[in-house]
């Protein structure tokens, strides 16, 4: 069984919501990464998505593109280092399923079939590709499931009509978007997102997630109601962000490390 679906089932059966936390592989640097990984899984993270660093994001907004560029200017990340990430985070102990969030042009650089050998490997149990349309991902999702990694789709308000067919494909959880635009913190989300998750959820038996602009405990508790899933992820980076000062000085490495962990359990509540 996929990890994910176990804890998917494990969840349910607590009567729970899973926590998601997204973070930018790299930043500040590899090993940090790691740490910062065994922290989110400590503090009540029940799955990871770790992100790609990746020069032209399609859905990054402002503050995942700056650890981005931190990433790639200052270490030269490549997918490889972050999947490698992931192994070593594996081996240091953390038992959470991993979700890959890449752009496609990485992965088709990569090779296709070498990438799913390489993430299957690692440990990796799913894969987000944003700018992967459905009708263009047949060899990438027979790929996918050969591997026993979930391709797991994006739907937002804006899919109406092709809602069911995506998610009719999905594997793993269906991963709703909360508003439109780009990744951000955000106060307010669409104001049809109610309606907009119903429909989700009418169209498939999966787990339902949502994410983009999620950033307190109010919002993931208003949205653990309604969902399987709530994921969070500028918030979480940003928090990185101002904690990178800290996590540099091997002093306060700790206090740094502390810093996001205290968030990411002020989130689970």
């Amino acid at each position: 069984m996929n990890l994910i679906d176990k804890t998917f089932a494990d969840l349910k059966a607590a009567g729970r919501t899973a926590l998601m936390p997204f973070v930018t592989m790299g930043d500040p640097d590899i090993k940090t990464s790691i740490a910062i990984i065994q922290t989110l899984e400590k503090s009540g993270a029940d799955m990871i998505e770790l992100g790609v660093p990746y020069s032209d994001p399609l859905a990054d907004g402002p503050v995942i593109q700056r650890a981005s560029e931190r990433a790639l200017s200052n270490n030269q990340i490549t997918i490889v280092d972050c999947i490698q990430i992931a192994e070593d985070a594996r081996t240091s102990g953390v038992k959470i399923p991993f979700i890959l969030f890449t752009y496609f042009n990485p992965v088709f650089q990569f090779g296709l079939e070498a990438f799913f050998e390489l993430i299957q490997r690692k440990g990796i149990s799913g894969l987000i590709i944003p700018d992967l349309p459905m009708e263009e991902d047949e060899e990438v999702r027979a790929l996918a499931e050969a591997a026993n990694i979930h391709l797991i789709p994006l739907v937002a308000p804006t899919s109406k009509e092709r809602v069911a067919r995506i998610s009719s494909k999905a594997k793993g959880f269906v991963y709703c978007v909360s508003s439109l635009g780009v990744t951000g913190v955000r106060a307010d989300f669409h104001k049809g997102i109610d309606e907009f998750l119903n429909t989700v959820r009418e169209a498939t038996d999966l787990p339902i997630c949502i994410g983009f602009g999620i950033s307190n405990h109010e919002q993931v508790e208003r949205f653990g109601k309604v969902c399987d899933g709530v994921i969070v992820g500028s918030a979480i980076v940003r928090t990185i962000e101002d904690a990178i000062p800290l996590l540099q000085d091997e002093s306060n490495r700790e206090a740094g490390l502390k810093k996001i962990g205290d968030f990411v359990a002020e989130l689970k509540g």
